[in-house]
């Protein structure tokens, strides 16, 4: 049965920093993290691809943020650092076999997600 579970979610103050991990119970050829904001469509922070560990970043997450993943403890994480009021949203963990990045097409797989709330 797919499963991907998130947490690390939480509340946090500008410039702030949160962890979200993810765990999976099988293999994937790509992960990724998207976001929600409330009224507004969900859209891609990360993704790392399984073969050869390569990453992909929306731009408002490169620099700032850092997709990893512990393939042998079967977690992904989401390490945000800086964060902004903007950053707040339902963060998903997903996941697919076909293509990697961070375009929503390319995953079939989704978690539950876990809040985050960055405040000023």
């Amino acid at each position: 049965q797919v499963e991907l579970v998130e947490s690390g979610g939480g509340s946090v103050q500008v410039g702030g920093s949160l962890r979200l991990s993810c765990g999976y119970t099988s293999g994937y050829k790509c992960m990724g993290w998207f976001r929600q904001a409330p009224g507004k469509e969900r859209e891609g922070v990360a993704a790392i691809k399984t073969a050869g560990g390569s990453t992909y970043y929306s731009t408002f997450a490169a620099g700032r943020f850092t997709i990893r993943r512990d393939n042998a403890k079967k977690l992904l994480y989401l390490q945000m650092n800086s964060l902004k009021p903007e950053n707040s949203g339902m963060y998903y963990c997903a996941a697919g076999n076909t293509y990697c990045s961070t375009y929503e097409e390319y995953f079939g797989y989704w978690g539950q997600g876990t809040q985050v709330t960055v405040s000023s």
